[in-house]
């Protein structure tokens, strides 16, 4: 008995590991294969496992892991930056969806208090999965991404608030100053945390760094993300919340990346069993018996928060296509909606039979997320694409900007372009920008940048910046699925135009070539280029063959850095040629008798050996000076040779240009 639950455990990873390997053949996310076996083991289809508490427990700490290690690649300024997509984008979405939804179930049932709990329910998307899924793809910080991140933040608050409610639901009289109190205290315990952190965490951090200890700052950083998430859960938000609080607080520290990477394996196998967990809630046979209740309960939830999720994007001024795609991507249920589902039903809210279409159709809407996220960029591509056609504005984008040629177009004015359109400016080359942030399109605009609010996959938009007559297209996004449109849209628009696309991924290589890039820069790669090439240089390979190096491993898509066999340097050669060469440098002071000497006169290298390669004088630096260059004093010389010859050349300058008293070789 008492190893139940471990039995459990390995049997819930083993049938896992089995499950995603087979649907990962199939090109079928994780994220569905945890859910399937979920299913099949659980008490509603083969009921291997019985002790699905012990599991949820297990799952609970998955979520905690998750929405830590997001919270730490945000920051407060980076969270207020967001404001508009969590405050309005996030208010429009959940009013609109509960509306919605208990607009439907009162014209089925008649009952406005379980009409409205039903909105309720329905108002809520899943962070767990959403998080993990745009984590994989690599569009956390795309614009769908800071989108759905900022709705599903305001959720999470809102579900605090739902909670409640559930009493009032059930004929209980509640006060207002009740919730009122409890709403103040939850978002206090919050600002608390966070202002008090600025000054408490990177002191605590510090001293842990300074005890050398790994396991220490492990242990730290655990205790921290559980010991914050439980201060806010004693203040009635949700641990998840907590969670996500807690990873801001780490995130202005300079250890947030080596938490990121010690909290990471702890968080993948947890957040499996809390997939594994949400399938087990599923009963087969129920909804066998009721598919047609359930079907139609799917087809309501995606049509309403797909609908209600567009509307809350177009709300904020996003673009249709970014728009649609976080709706479709927000189209399920959330896990925190089964909490309030459990709820209701204790205090008779809602029957169980309600409960079990719920539950049924919640699941289903779950395992589907990851293949609406994955259709979700040709979706809503096509759709923006027939609206804009619809509207006749293709014209009007060939004749803009007409005085413009052979310039740049940079798509995404983040760090990558900020800095390109610096050296651009420099160098006198015209250059047009382009991005979906607003408020950087206020304030570069502001300092005087030619840049554009506007979508890049849209031909229209990208005829106006001049496309056409554009000689360089630099796509500089964190969205790999519009990459590749922006890259198929420019190149069948202007076939002659030249294509750099900045990516995350090196598995965005070849598709980004294929449809048109002339050169993609893998961010992953790069890097591993750049640590070669200073290896080699510190075992003193000479430069032209370094540069011949990566040149071969760029020329074909990395390609070598992906396979086994790498382009050799030369065959069975060892560059030996600086083995043992030494730089120093030597000033010459006043009084030295070296002072007025011309280097010819000086006779240092036939004399020592070593040569001087360059001179600094009063900021300026004369490199290979001739044979009639005279030294001065405070002249700073570089010296080149071996260890020896440069000892030899200290000694000789120090005695003014003699050799030692017996007139031979210094030692």
């Amino acid at each position: 008995m008492e190893h139940e639950v471990l039995g459990s455990l390995v049997l819930i990873l083993g049938v896992s590991a089995v499950v995603v390997f087979l649907l990962h053949r199939l090109r079928i996310p994780s994220v569905a294969g945890f859910l399937i076996a979920g299913i099949l083991i659980g008490p509603g289809g083969l009921r291997l496992v019985r002790d699905v508490k012990a599991v949820e427990v297990l799952a609970e700490v998955g979520v905690i892991l998750l929405l830590f290690t997001v919270g730490i690649e945000f920051s407060v300024a980076r969270l207020l930056k967001m404001k508009k997509a969590v405050i309005v984008g996030g208010g429009v979405q959940v009013i609109l969806t509960v509306t919605v939804s208990a607009a439907a179930a009162f014209l089925a049932s008649g009952q406005f208090e379980k009409s409205l709990f039903f909105g309720l329910l329905m108002a809520l998307s899943s962070t767990a999965i959403v998080f993990k899924m745009l984590a994989e793809r690599g569009e956390t910080d795309s614009p769908q991404g800071r989108l759905m991140t900022g709705i599903l933040i305001f959720q999470d608050l809102c579900a605090v608030f739902f909670m409640f409610l559930v009493p009032a639901f059930s004929g209980t009289v509640i006060r207002l100053s009740d919730i009122v109190l409890q709403v103040v205290t939850a978002f206090s315990i919050i600002a608390i945390v966070l202002f008090s952190a600025r000054w408490f965490i990177p002191g605590l951090l510090h001293q842990v760094v300074h005890t050398k200890s790994r396991e220490l700052f492990i242990v730290t950083m655990i205790f921290l993300c559980f010991g914050i998430a439980l201060l806010t859960y004693s203040a009635g938000l949700s641990l998840a919340i907590g969670a996500f609080v807690a990873g801001i607080v780490i995130s202005d520290s300079e250890y947030a990346h080596q938490a990121t990477s010690d909290v990471l394996p702890f968080k993948d196998s947890f957040m499996g069993l809390f997939f594994v967990s949400v399938g087990m809630l599923m009963d087969i046979g129920y909804m066998k018996d009721h598919l047609l209740l359930v079907v139609l309960a799917v087809v309501l939830m995606f049509a309403v928060k797909i609908v209600t999720g567009t509307i809350s994007g177009l709300v904020i001024g996003a673009p249709l296509r970014v728009s649609v795609h976080s709706g479709l991507g927000l189209a399920q249920i959330g896990e925190f909606s089964f909490v309030l589902a459990v709820a209701g039903k204790s205090v008779n809210i809602i029957n169980e039979e309600f409960y079990q279409v719920f539950l049924s159709a919640s699941v289903v809407t779950m395992i589907a997320t990851p293949f609406l996220i994955g259709i979700a960029p040709s979706w809503s591509n096509w759709l923006a694409s027939r609206v804009q056609k619809s509207a006749g504005s293709g014209d009007a984008g060939r004749t803009a900007d007409a005085a413009q040629h052979d310039h740049v177009i940079i798509v995404g004015f983040g760090l990558n372009g900020r800095n390109l359109s610096k050296v651009l400016r420099e160098a006198k080359i015209p250059y047009v920008a382009l991005d979906l942030n607003d408020d950087t399109v206020m304030e570069m605009k502001r300092k005087g940048e030619p840049i554009h609010y506007g979508d890049g996959t849209s031909r229209e938009v990208l005829l106006k910046l001049g496309l056409a007559r554009a000689k360089l297209l630099v796509i500089a996004i964190s969205d790999p699925a519009s990459s590749r449109r922006i890259a198929s849209v420019s190149k069948h628009e202007n076939p002659g135009i030249h294509i750099i696309v900045r990516t995350r991924y090196l598995t965005e290589v070849d598709d980004l070539q294929t449809l048109g890039a002339n050169e993609v820069i893998p961010e992953e790669f790069e890097t591993s280029v750049e640590i070669f090439s200073r290896v080699l240089r510190y075992y003193h390979i000479p430069g032209n063959v370094i540069e011949e190096y990566i040149e071969a491993v760029r020329k074909d898509g990395y390609r070598a850095l992906r396979t086994t066999e790498l382009p050799r340097l030369r065959p069975e050669e060892r560059f030996e040629l600086l083995g043992g060469v030494e730089t120093e440098t030597y000033l010459i002071s006043h009084g030295d008798k070296v002072d007025g000497r011309s280097l010819e006169a000086l006779r240092l290298r036939t004399e020592t050996g070593a040569t001087v390669v360059s001179v600094q004088r009063s900021g300026h630096i004369y490199y290979n000076p001739p044979p009639s260059f005279v030294l001065r004093a405070d002249d700073v010389i570089l010296l080149i040779g071996d260890k020896k010859e440069i000892y030899n050349a200290f000694e000789y300058l120090k005695r003014g240009g003699t050799l030692n008293s017996e007139g031979g070789e210094m030692s």
